[in-house]
């Protein structure tokens, strides 16, 4: 059994928030520059998961509220939503979709593990291959909880029961953490090629998604 962290795992989520970013710009007379955005919005989008349950979509929608205003901009209230409705045309690595369908060939279960709610990842599965187990997609919504806290772990492990699970994922914070914490043996997919301060606890780490499927299906 594997599962996904599905935004910066299996979704390119920085070229899509970006992109976001530089339609609202053009069209409010602003600009935006992808690296100071990103590094706010990495800054800003854990602190609103933290202070209570929302649903991703009003996450997105405060987030995107906030880092306006650090930008400058008099975003109209019409428009905060411009985030969460452009989840959808995020686009996969270029990778990914390859790799799912000859891990699903190969015979594992795949299922996702995601930050985000049931109709936005239907969204973005559109652009998935349709490789996914229905019963073992767990999302914040399903949960009311957010990664790096344990729901979405321990509804998956009331899913899968006591069978084999590896969990793959990008995010040291969100996933590779916490997937230690629950006792989940965890793969990282370093695509930026981090180096942390500490070992990550991951049980491996590949560049790309194809590279980890090329060793799973070694692997057996």
């Amino acid at each position: 059994m594997l599962t996904f962290d599905c935004y910066g795992t299996l979704v390119d989520w920085e070229q899509g928030i970006g992109a976001a970013f530089r339609a609202i710009a053009a069209e409010i007379g602003k600009s935006a520059e992808l690296p100071p955005v990103l590094r706010a919005y990495h800054e800003i989008e854990p602190a609103v998961q933290a202070e209570t349950f929302r649903s991703y979509r009003e996450v997105l929608t405060e987030t995107a509220r906030r880092l306006a205003i650090r930008l400058g901009w008099a975003l109209p209230t019409t428009r905060a939503g411009f985030l969460a409705e452009s989840v959808p045309t995020w686009p996969t690595f270029p990778d990914t979709n390859a790799a799912l369908e000859r891990l699903a060939a190969a015979g594992y279960r795949l299922g996702i593990l995601s930050n985000v709610d049931d109709d936005l990842l239907a969204g973005t599965r559109r652009r998935l291959a349709p490789c996914f187990d229905p019963a073992l997609i767990v999302t914040a919504q399903q949960v009311h909880s957010y990664k790096p806290a344990l729901a979405h772990f321990e509804t998956a492990r009331s899913r899968i029961g006591t069978g084999r699970w590896l969990h793959v994922a990008q995010s040291l914070f969100h996933d590779i953490a916490a997937a230690r914490r629950f006792g989940v043996p965890v793969v990282w997919i370093n695509r930026r090629g981090e180096r942390p301060a500490s070992p990550s606890g991951a049980e491996a780490e590949f560049p790309t998604l194809e590279a980890f499927a090329d060793w799973a299906i070694r692997s057996g």
